[in-house]
């Protein structure tokens, strides 16, 4: 039921985030050429959310909220900031606030990376390719936002 949990909760991150899609202003921006097409953010997000799941569920066996607050606390923190950065870019149109929200969530996923390393080494290995994908997204981020100003 704790897996079912905690897949629950980064789920609805996901859905929140999902809420304020790209639409026609972003598809109006100009891009640089090595923009990922459209398709490929729905797989890789999906994939990046089950294995976010995965590591805190793991997290959260290894001693519950008793033992792993900390960890715990600092894995929604990432979550909430990763929810809240399609509304800034997307819905608010605002790349260079998404752009500092951006380097918050890289830096509260760090956070968590370490810590759940400290806790369980593969849950930490999990959070690897998110960490990538994050700062592929916070470089695009910054890209789009210098090329439309």
């Amino acid at each position: 039921m704790a897996a079912l949990g905690w897949f629950g909760i980064t789920f609805i991150a996901a859905v929140i985030g999902s809420q304020a899609g790209p639409g026609s202003w972003y598809a109006a921006l100009n891009k640089p050429s090595w923009n990922p097409p459209n398709w490929v953010f729905g797989p890789v997000w999906t994939y990046l959310f089950v294995t976010m799941a995965l590591a805190a569920w793991r997290v959260w066996r290894r001693g519950g909220w008793t033992n792993r607050r900390t960890s715990l606390l600092m894995y929604l923190l990432q979550l909430i900031l990763n929810a809240f950065w399609s509304p800034i870019f997307f819905g608010l149109q605002q790349p260079g606030l998404a752009f500092v929200e951006i380097l918050l969530l890289w830096a509260a996923i760090v956070g968590t990376l370490v810590l759940f390393l400290r806790v369980d080494r593969l849950s930490g290995i999990l959070l690897v390719p998110y960490l990538a994908w994050v700062s592929f997204a916070a470089f695009l981020n910054f890209t789009l936002w210098r090329l439309n100003p």
